[in-house]
């Protein structure tokens, strides 16, 4: 942040700066590094949990209206099932949250330009199942027993900590996060 914000001043006294060859790649790579940096903060933190009684369902239904909306402008369809009978659970929102938007977030990219994508929350005897599917380009046989290690990714510009968090978050619930996948079929977590 310090060095973002010394960049953030040169420019504000030399604009010309900006025209500097490779000047947007300093700026891009300090942001990233920031990224990077709280990635590695979210997990360090991901096990520490603030819990609290919440309507789940509600929880879902803010959740899933935000992301549809986030989506609204592309080709991507988005489907969202919550059984009526989901109501209080005990966990942490924010933490639960984070790990809802980042698999939600996945699925998009992984989909977009065109396909679909759905969660489907029901009420499975005591406990409740979540699945997060779509139609996207799917998970190589080979990349699939490594997706939830930390700093593993397959993706460009990716950190490999976004699914280590969730399966840390998911884990400290006493939950269990899974995926099946098919590369060129798409894939579905289930929580």
């Amino acid at each position: 942040t310090t060095l973002y914000s010394t960049v953030q001043l040169i420019e504000v006294k030399h604009p010309e700066v900006k025209e500097f060859a490779h000047w947007s790649n300093l700026t891009y790579d300090i942001e990233f590094m920031n990224h990077l940096l709280d990635e590695m903060s979210d997990f360090t933190k991901s096990e520490r949990l603030q819990p609290e009684n919440f309507d789940f369902r509600l929880f879902l239904e803010t959740l899933t209206l935000a992301f549809a909306a986030s989506i609204e402008q592309s080709n991507v369809e988005y489907i969202s099932k919550l059984e009526p009978s989901i109501h209080q659970i005990t966990g942490d929102k924010t933490k639960l949250q984070e790990v809802f938007w980042n698999l939600l977030k996945n699925a998009y990219e992984a989909t977009f330009p065109k396909g679909q994508i759905s969660l489907i929350a029901q009420n499975k005897k005591d406990r409740i199942l979540i699945q997060i599917k779509d139609t996207g380009c799917g998970i190589p046989s080979e990349e699939l027993s490594r997706i939830f290690e930390p700093f593993v990714t397959f993706k460009k510009n990716g950190t490999g900590l976004g699914l280590s968090i969730c399966r840390q978050i998911i884990e400290s619930h006493h939950g269990v996060i899974e995926v099946i996948s098919e590369a060129g079929f798409g894939s579905t977590f289930s929580i």
